[in-house]
This record gives C-alpha cells, sequence and structure tokens, in this order.
C-alpha cells in the first residue's frame, strides 16, 4: 500500500514539473522586448525560437545522461541548463549586460535542452510506475505542459502586470525551484512494481478519471479567470487557487485507498456497489497479442477492392496498390532506426506532425509579433494565455481514445486525423478577417490540435513502431519540430519583412529592428500555412487507412482474449 501510494506522488510531482517547465509557450510574451533590445530583424528572431526548438533534436542527449546519473540529478541538471539558459537572457533584456547575437543565439539553445531533459524525465517516470496505465499517465502529464504559459503569466501579473522582461527571470528560476519541491518524491521512489490486479487496474483508472476531472477544471480556472487578473491583487488570489488546483490531485488516491479499505472491512456499506466495467488496455498488450494481419484471410489475398476500387485500370486502381504498399500488420512490432525510416507509414505520420503540430508550435512563437502587427499588442499575454489553456485541453482529449475504448473505438491515428481538422480552419479565418474574434477563435483553435497531436504522439509512435523503441523511435520523430521551425518561421519572416515597407517603424526605439503593421504583415503567411496544414491533414488520413486494418484487427483480438478469460 505504501509502495502504491508513493507512485501517486511522484505522478503528481511529475505534473507539476510539466506544468512549470513548458517555457518556450511563454516566448511570445518577452519577443518584442528582445527584438527591440538586440535590435535585430524578424528573421534573426525567428533563428532564436528555433534554437529553443532545436533542444528537441539533442534529446537523445538525456536518454545517454539516465544511463549514467540518477533521476533527481538529470532532472536539476535541466534546471540548471534553465537558469544559465534564460537568467542570462533577462540580464541582456535588461540592458544590465551586452552579449552579441551568436551568444544569446546559444543560450535560447541551452534554454531548450533543459525543456527537452526535463521532459525525459517525466516519460522515464510514469512508464516506470505505471505500466499498466502507461497511456492515461502520459497524457495526463505531458496535458500539465499546456498550462505553463497561463501560469507564468499569473505569476507575473501577481508580481509586477507591466512588466513583460519579469517572464525570463521566472523562467530561470520557477523549475529550479519546482525540481526542489519535486526531489523529495524522486528520492523515496517505490520499488519496481508489482503487476496489478485486475480490481487494482480498475481502481487506478477510476483515480486517473478523477485526475482528468480536476484537470479541466484547473485548465477551465486558469482560462476563464486570466482575464481578471490583470490587478495585482486580483492575481495574487487567483494564483493562490491555482496552487491549491495543483495540489488537490494528491489527495486523490489517499480517499480511493480509504474507500477500498472500508469495502474491505465494511462489506455491508457497499453491497450496492457494482464494480466498474470501465477498463482500458493495458499497452503491454501489444506484446501479448501481436497477429499478422493474414495476406490470405478468408482464402482472399487483401486487395485493392479493400479500398472500394472497382477500376483496376484507372487511378482508384493505383491508388490501391500505394495504400497497400509496405504497409504496416502488426502493432507494436519493434523497429529498429534503420527499419523505422524505410517504413512509408513512418513518414506519412512524419509528414502529419510536421505539417500539423509543429505548424501550431511555430504559429505560438510569432503570436506576440502577430498581435502588434494587428494592433493588439496589449492583448498578447491574454491570448499567449488563450493558446496555452488550449493546447492543455487538447492535450487532455488525446485521452479519449482510453477512456472511450469500450464504448466508441476508433483507432488512435483516426483521432490524430480528426484533431489535425480545425488547424486549416483556424488559418482561414485569419486570412478572412483580422479581428480580435477571430484572432482568438483561430488560436484557440490551432492550440486545441496542435496540444492534441503533441500529447498523442508519444502513443501513436509506441503502437505503431514497438514500446520498447519508443524512446530513440519518437526522438527522430520531432527532428520535425526544429526543421519546422526554421522553414515555416523563416517564411513568416520573410513576408514580415517585406512588408516593413507599408508601416511606421520607431527607429528612435528600436535602432535597426523592423516593426511591421497592418493584416498584410502576415496574411499571406497565413494562406501558406493553411495549404501546409491541409497536407498534413491529408498526411493523416492517409495514415488511418493504411493502419485501421491493423488496429481493427488488435481490438478484435483484445476483446476475444478479454472475453475468454
Amino acid at each position: 500500500m505504501v509502495g502504491q501510494s508513493r507512485k501517486w506522488m511522484i505522478l503528481v510531482a511529475t505534473t507539476w514539473i510539466q506544468a512549470f517547465t513548458g517555457t518556450n509557450f511563454d516566448f511570445s510574451s518577452y519577443s518584442s522586448e528582445l527584438k527591440t533590445v538586440l535590435g535585430i530583424s524578424q528573421v534573426q528572431l525567428n533563428y532564436l525560437s528555433v534554437a529553443s526548438d532545436m533542444g528537441k533534436a539533442l534529446g537523445w542527449c538525456s536518454g545517454v545522461s539516465l544511463m549514467y546519473f540518477p533521476l533527481w540529478a538529470v532532472m536539476f541538471m535541466a534546471a540548471f541548463m534553465g537558469l544559465f539558459g534564460y537568467g542570462l537572457q533577462w540580464f541582456v533584456i535588461q540592458r544590465m549586460i551586452t552579449l552579441p547575437y551568436v551568444l544569446v543565439f546559444l543560450l535560447c539553445l541551452l534554454a531548450g535542452c533543459s525543456i527537452c531533459w526535463f521532459n525525459t524525465v517525466c516519460y522515464v517516470l510514469c512508464i516506470r510506475h505505471f505500466q499498466a496505465n502507461r497511456a492515461l499517465a502520459l497524457s495526463l502529464t505531458i496535458s500539465f505542459n499546456g498550462v505553463s504559459a497561463a501560469l507564468y503569466s499569473l505569476i507575473a501579473n501577481a508580481i509586477n502586470p507591466a512588466d513583460d522582461n519579469l517572464y525570463l527571470l521566472l523562467n530561470a528560476v520557477v523549475p529550479l525551484f519546482t525540481s526542489g519541491v519535486a526531489l523529495i518524491p524522486l528520492l523515496r521512489q517505490p520499488p519496481s512494481m508489482q503487476p496489478l490486479s485486475r480490481e487494482a487496474t480498475y481502481r487506478d483508472s477510476r483515480i486517473f478519471l478523477c485526475l482528468n476531472i480536476l484537470a479541466v477544471v484547473t485548465g477551465l480556472y486558469l482560462l476563464l479567470l486570466n482575464s481578471l487578473s490583470s490587478k495585482i491583487s486580483n492575481a495574487r488570489i487567483l494564483l493562490v487557487g491555482a496552487i491549491f488546483l495543483l495540489i488537490l490531485p494528491l489527495c486523490l488516491p489517499g480517499i480511493a485507498y480509504a474507500r477500498e479499505w472500508a469495502r474491505r472491512n465494511m462489506p455491508w456499506s457497499f453491497q450496492n456497489d457494482n464494480s466498474s466495467n470501465f477498463n482500458l488496455a493495458n499497452p503491454d498488450d501489444l506484446e501479448l497479442h501481436k497477429e499478422l494481419i493474414a495476406e490470405n484471410e478468408s482464402g482472399n489475398v487483401v486487395n485493392a477492392t479493400s479500398y472500394g476500387m472497382v477500376d483496376k485500370q484507372g487511378c482508384l486502381w493505383c491508388f490501391g496498390k500505394v495504400m497497400e504498399k509496405d504497409r504496416l500488420t502488426v502493432l507494436g512490432e519493434e523497429h529498429s532506426a534503420r527499419l523505422l525510416i524505410r517504413r512509408w507509414d513512418f513518414w506519412l505520420y512524419y509528414a502529419a506532425y510536421f505539417c500539423g503540430g509543429t505548424i501550431g508550435l511555430v504559429y505560438s512563437n510569432n503570436l506576440g509579433q502577430i498581435c502588434e502587427s494587428l494592433g493588439y499588442g496589449t492583448k498578447t499575454s491574454s491570448l499567449v494565455t488563450l493558446y496555452s489553456s488550449c493546447s492543455f485541453f487538447g492535450r487532455l482529449l488525446a485521452a479519449s481514445p482510453d477512456f472511450l475504448r469500450d464504448k466508441l473505438y476508433f483507432a488512435r491515428t483516426g483521432w490524430l486525423a480528426v484533431a489535425l481538422v480545425p488547424t486549416p480552419i483556424a488559418f482561414l479565418l485569419l486570412t478572412l478577417s483580422g479581428s480580435e474574434a477571430m484572432l482568438r477563435a483561430g488560436t484557440g483553435l490551432i492550440g486545441i490540435s496542435s496540444g492534441f497531436v503533441f500529447s498523442a504522439a508519444v502513443s501513436v509512435t509506441s503502437e505503431l513502431f514497438g514500446p520498447n523503441s519508443a524512446g530513440v523511435n519518437h526522438n527522430i520523430l520531432i527532428t520535425n519540430i526544429p526543421i519546422g521551425s526554421l522553414l515555416y518561421g523563416l517564411l513568416a519572416a520573410l513576408v514580415y519583412d517585406s512588408n516593413e515597407g507599408s508601416s511606421q517603424i520607431r527607429e528612435n526605439f528600436l535602432k535597426e529592428a523592423t516593426l511591421c503593421m497592418g493584416r498584410s504583415c502576415y496574411r499571406q503567411t497565413f494562406i501558406w500555412w493553411g495549404c501546409i496544414s491541409v497536407v498534413g491533414l491529408a498526411s493523416s488520413v492517409l495514415l488511418f487507412l493504411r493502419t485501421r486494418a491493423a488496429y481493427n484487427r488488435f481490438e478484435r483480438n483484445r476483446c476475444r482474449t478479454e472475453s475468454s478469460s
């Protein structure tokens, strides 16, 4: 029982780490000030945001470090990377020191690495202590990474609402403080957990359901009440409430275990309490139920007619051939890196992430300049909070395939395709109108869509290409983030700088920095980003069509096994 309670303390500590270390989400809050102090162009500012995202390309370093150092040591390494990376930038933006552009670029890279190292620690903790509910633990903790910007906005308003430079100082100090708070649970980790009984799995599932409901309440609290935090007194009261909501999950496992104790010792109190039929698939079932999709099922080779191909001499027949070529036939089959990059399904998956989730992250990096160009510069903080909160809800929704599995089964790659639909709609709205309402609607839609992709991707990678290889394979997948950040951000920066002639440039304040005002600064960029997001949506649909047979077969095997047992 002690070990079980400790694992929940580990989970709550992991949510704290994620909630206060998503520091890349508030880049837009201070990017304009950084651009002003350094006197750089929009293209050069884009390179700084790319440097922060490049930390994900170096994610393998954190995995290697775990082979030689304990988890708590790697966590503090990440904290000190952020302390130096963001702390020195704060000194620059406060004009206390002067650094060349190249060194600021390296500081952004170091800060980006710290985020990736924190994420690695959290992934390992969830996988190690929640083997039976790994997908739920990951989706819950990853979702809290999306509220970082809202929390930092609340903290900044509680200290000094007029100081945008405060974000950099908070980015440097708060993760280190959070690491100190999370140190005790990490040092008191339970021993290796034994496989859970079916009853214990149901109990844990109910706790996860309660934790997700509480997470939704936390997200709504930060989203709806953040607009009231413009005054210091209000912000401090709201901050106390937010901290209370983050601490409250510590009580839920205790309540569940007390109920279980009462159930064993006072059974008459629970005579009418039927066992919940709420059930989740154990990710380890991928190892237990692997089965090839027979090429000659029912004596017939699966051919193009499976996709409604009637005319085998036409384009439909060609499409069917493409759909059948080298498709995945097994869920959970381990893929080495060499085999992974030879898979068509992987490249469809890569394109869906590259043109879907990554483009949402680039949008958030440019949100400060987008607000400024449309004349809503004073609304930047609230829009960053909106994106962060919607990203949080999108990440929570990534757990829906597990919660709805018994009532509404749908392949996880199909959920991924559905999640990418809001992105092109959002860019269409942003292209058609520059009003504040459209800006908020588009920002919210992009936040939900990209948040779902970021959270669901870990589980999709595990299911398609093997759970044991997920650490390496997922790091290969997210190499698209720095690449997309560079290409999409560079596109936006070039369009922005090309339209500077139609704007008023405040040379006395911005030195050589450029300032573009008007819808023309980003309208063409929104059109390009919208077209790219359509490509991502099409790739996700093709991935779903290619993998749904494997998902359906796996689900039938799971149901057959459970009914027989």
